[in-house]
Parts: structure tokens; sequence; C-alpha cells
């Protein structure tokens, strides 16, 4: 499972495609995997699983965004609309940080703002990400 959604999440890839084409994919690949082994106990590999999923996502996500002024002003209208409330100085240190990509969306700042519940959101055409483990429990 694995290696499959890895083929699917290089960067490069995923940058320049949309996000509709990847949480489909994503979605279809978590889905089908889950369905066909539910019978095994395996929730403490989904819920680690997840975790991985959504941090690479919010890497893509980071990449998409591309500059630090676009990273601050995203990331500031998310903290306007979520209840978190980060001051503008956390918001601005994530942005402009000169760690990676991968470093920079472990943070605490990215990953409130860009929550599993964010990431499931459906808007007009784009499917929201699943769950892999809300989806494994029900």
């Amino acid at each position: 499972m694995y290696d499959k959604c890895r083929k699917e999440l290089i960067r490069k890839k995923c940058v320049a495609q949309t996000n509709t084409k990847t949480f489909t994919r994503i979605n279809q690949i978590v889905n089908g995997w889950i369905n066909y082994f539910r019978i095994g106990r395996m929730k403490n590999f989904i819920d680690e699983f997840g975790q991985w999923l959504r941090h690479k996502i919010r890497v893509i996500i980071l990449k998409q965004w591309k500059t630090p002024s676009r990273i601050y002003k995203n990331l500031q209208k998310l903290n306007e609309k979520l209840p978190y409330h980060f001051s503008d100085e956390q918001i601005y240190s994530v942005a402009n940080t000169r760690l990676g990509l991968y470093r920079q969306a472990n943070g605490n700042v990215v990953n409130f703002l860009l929550n599993a519940d964010i990431l499931a959101i459906r808007k007009e055409e784009r499917p929201g990400l699943v769950n892999p483990l809300a989806y494994y429990l029900r």
C-alpha cells in the first residue's frame, strides 16, 4: 500500500496535476486496499498509514503554494476560518523557514491548519481525502 501511494505522491508529478486527480487516485487505492484486507486486524497499521498519507499531502500542498508569501497568505486565510488562532509571527516563521518542505509540513502550525478534517472537505469537483482509519472502522 505504501509503495502504490508513494508512486502516486511523487512531488514533481502531484504538483503538476490538480488536487482532484491526486485525491481521487489516492482514495481509490486506499478504499480498494482496505476493502480487500478488512478481515485482518490492522487498526494500528491503518492509523500510522493515515498519518503518513496526510503528511505527504501537506508537503504537496506546500509545494503547490511555492513561494513563502503565498504560503503565508494561505495559512493566514486558514487561520482566520479555523478556531486555532495562531499568531502572525508563528505563521510567518513557518512560511519563511529554511527547512525543507518535509520538515516544514511537520510543524504544529501546518499540522493544525491542514488537519484531517480540512483535507476531507469536498469542494466543487474535488473529492475530500479519505481518512483511512475512519473508513476502516465503519
